[in-house]
């Protein structure tokens, strides 16, 4: 699978674009330590992608594609917690967790195609 930048790399679009979701969301939180997790963990999956990328090499591209998947679920309990504090609708709440989880599957397809 060949790219030429990170930018195009669709796991990486879709990252964008949970991070974008959640700190628009989030906005209206005061729960600053929480606010900091569930974003830093967010950023961390895009970051990885493009990260993994950039190094030019199939395995640590991998290597950093299991990174994000790792923070794919550090997102996912970070809304489930987010939802129990009522930070979150039930709207909200199952549009993030579904664009985590297919974020996810993507993020492990690319990795078996590696």
């Amino acid at each position: 699978m060949k790219f030429e930048r990170f930018e195009d790399i669709i796991a990486w679009q879709k990252a964008k674009d949970l991070t974008v979701e959640i700190y628009t969301i989030i906005k209206k939180s005061k729960d600053f330590n929480y606010n900091n997790q569930i974003t830093r963990a967010s950023i961390s999956i895009m970051n990885n992608i493009a990260e993994g990328y950039e190094r030019k090499s199939n395995n640590e591209f991998k290597q950093f594609l299991y990174i994000s998947k790792g923070s794919c679920g550090e997102v996912r309990s970070m809304l489930r917690l987010g939802k129990e504090l009522k930070y979150f609708t039930s709207y909200e709440f199952n549009k993030l967790t579904e664009m985590s989880i297919t974020l996810a599957k993507i993020i492990s397809g690319l990795i078996k195609v590696l």
